[in-house]
């Protein structure tokens, strides 16, 4: 196994001694430099010694003396990838005002290859000293929270919050109460883990919906991608009554104008979030997976992958408003194509936070295991954002991205205090 590691706020390779007390002090002032533009704390890259395979951490920033960001598996990950995910990372935990930094793994590798649990295990425990102390981690593209957490179960570390966790004065009634919250079933028949951030996404499209006037049962939506953020998003909006018109999959686009069947749409999907073509309906269109960018919707929702809307194809973009929900979706040149337009584009560190954010409030002990609660902390947090960033923009012409960044100084730039001693560290109930 093979590790580089860079500390510090540049590319220089470096050690320094921690003090966790001056980041906890400071914090808040490092987030508004750094958070948008800034280099990140660190950068890891990890070589598998089994397979030859790459992974990567990046921690933008350390608030509390912790990091959180999801952990993801994909043929073609990439440092910069990572380091953009971190950033963004940093940027949803302080517009939500949580109490922590931004971080994120990254693993080159294919996911359906018989050897990626093995490649996964290898890295969590490569990265060990972050996940047990510092780093909170959950699912991401490729990486599903159940077999995440099996990982950390064979590491000994129980469950990806373990750095949480840990702090908490029963650590064992914390994880009891982190499981209970992942596994309290939804109406919908799954768990309310695996849709907060889907239910989050849906309430950001209808959130918009109510900013542009929009009656929702007129309101069509493009979907790319039907896994895990994608399919929860689709679920939610059918069931707001707006017309899921398309969904896309590694496997192409299904169409239909009238609106599709979700519920029946996401019961055909196999473990990697592709639907099963043979059990489609004949009057559904078959496209080819770009075709989703190019729908004719009022929302156009990219679920699926990062850079999915570049400047070689943000000219076929047809809808109205594009709400991100995954990570870096649309990329800084393509935005300001979009943005030049008429078309604003919600931040995927407003959109899709609410999975991190529920996470943090499970964590904490804001909101318990019933469902409705993280439902009504989440739309009722999700609409009042949407609300401000689409309010601005109709009025002032202020692209969403910018007064995200707004929020995000403005949930930073409370003035540190003058004695870093004696800030108190985050507490774990």
């Amino acid at each position: 196994m093979t590790t580089t590691t860079e500390c510090g706020f540049g590319r220089t390779t470096e050690h320094r001694e921690y003090d966790h007390r001056a980041n906890t002090a400071t914090q808040r002032h490092i987030d508004v430099a750094t958070v948008h533009r800034g280099e990140p704390l660190l950068r890891v890259t990890w070589s598998d010694p089994v397979t030859g395979a790459h992974g990567y951490l990046v921690v933008h920033t350390l608030v509390s003396d912790l990091a959180t960001g999801g952990t993801r598996m994909r043929a073609g990950c990439t440092m910069s990838e990572v380091e953009d995910l971190a950033r963004g990372m940093a940027a949803k935990t302080a517009v939500f005002d949580l109490p922590v930094g931004g971080a994120k793994g990254g693993i080159d590798f294919d996911r359906k290859d018989p050897r990626a649990v093995g490649v996964l295990e290898r890295f969590c425990q490569a990265m060990r000293p972050w996940l047990a102390a510092h780093w909170v981690t959950a699912e991401d593209l490729g990486v599903p929270q159940h077999l995440l957490d099996d990982v950390f179960a064979r590491l000994g570390l129980q469950q990806s919050y373990h750095a949480a966790i840990s702090r908490a004065e029963d650590p064992q009634g914390t994880l009891r109460r982190v499981r209970a919250a992942l596994n309290a079933p939804v109406p919908s028949g799954f768990l309310l883990g695996d849709v907060i951030g889907g239910y989050g996404v849906a309430q950001a499209c209808i959130g918009t919906v109510q900013a542009c006037g929009w009656p929702e049962a007129e309101t069509t939506v493009a979907i790319q991608g039907i896994g895990t953020m994608g399919g929860g998003a689709a679920w939610y909006l059918y069931e707001a009554g707006m017309r899921v018109i398309a969904v896309a999959d590694a496997l192409g686009t299904l169409y239909c104008p009238d609106g599709l069947d979700v519920p029946a749409l996401l019961d055909l999907r196999d473990g990697y979030g592709e639907i099963d073509r043979s059990r489609v309906p004949s009057h559904v269109q078959r496209l080819p997976s770009a075709a989703v960018i190019a729908t004719g919707a009022d929302i156009l929702v990219p679920a699926a992958i990062s850079y999915a809307i570049t400047t070689d194809n943000v000219d076929q973009v047809a809808a109205k408003v594009v709400i991100e929900a995954a990570n870096a979706a649309t990329t800084p040149r393509a935005e300001a194509v979009l943005t030049g337009r008429g078309i604003p584009v919600v931040p995927d560190f407003v959109a899709n936070a609410g999975a991190v954010a529920w996470a943090w409030w499970v964590l904490l002990s804001q909101v318990g295991t019933d469902p409705e609660d993280s439902f009504l902390r989440l739309r009722t947090e999700m609409l009042a954002k949407v609300a401000l960033l689409l309010g601005k923009w109709i009025l002032d012409g202020v692209a969403p991205r910018q007064t995200a960044w707004d929020l995000v100084a403005a949930n930073r730039s409370a003035p540190a205090p003058a004695d870093p001693p004696a800030v108190p560290a985050l507490t774990i109930p």
